[in-house]
């Protein structure tokens, strides 16, 4: 099941991407952000209610708090470089770009959670390292 989640957020993306691209067309690309955020808070919290999981809220540690935190700024901070590198650089090559973000993410899935790094993961990881600095050069 979770190959499938994975497919449908790989589809999400470009999708995000593309939309993104034409949405921002004339705005800051903060601003464009700062709206996609809200839709997103919005969206969220509204399933979070729908499904009765708001409940859970109180049985979060600080641990769980801190790195949630943790990984919303992040998440913000990569929203905002992204959305400015797609606002002014061409989306055929900022999004595959923004992609190498996979490789750093298998990097530090072996180093910080001791993960085991396989031979279609290195495999995989040095064609889209390739892959980026084809498209960056």
């Amino acid at each position: 099941m979770w190959v499938l989640y994975a497919l449908l957020s790989a589809l999400f993306a470009a999708l995000t991407s593309i939309l993104a691209k034409i949405g921002m067309a004339d705005i800051n690309s903060n601003l464009a952000t700062a709206i996609r955020t809200v839709v997103i808070l919005v969206l969220s919290w509204g399933i979070v209610f729908f499904t009765g999981k708001h409940q859970e809220i109180t049985t979060l540690s600080h641990r769980n708090l801190l790195f949630l935190v943790l990984s919303g700024i992040a998440t913000g901070l990569s929203w905002l470089c992204y959305f400015r590198a797609l606002q002014i650089g061409e989306a055929v090559k900022v999004i595959p770009i923004d992609k190498f973000s996979a490789v750093l993410g298998m990097t530090l899935a072996v180093i910080v959670l001791k993960e085991a790094l396989t031979v279609k993961a290195i495999i995989g990881g040095a064609l889209i390292t390739i892959g980026t600095i084809v498209l960056i050069l």
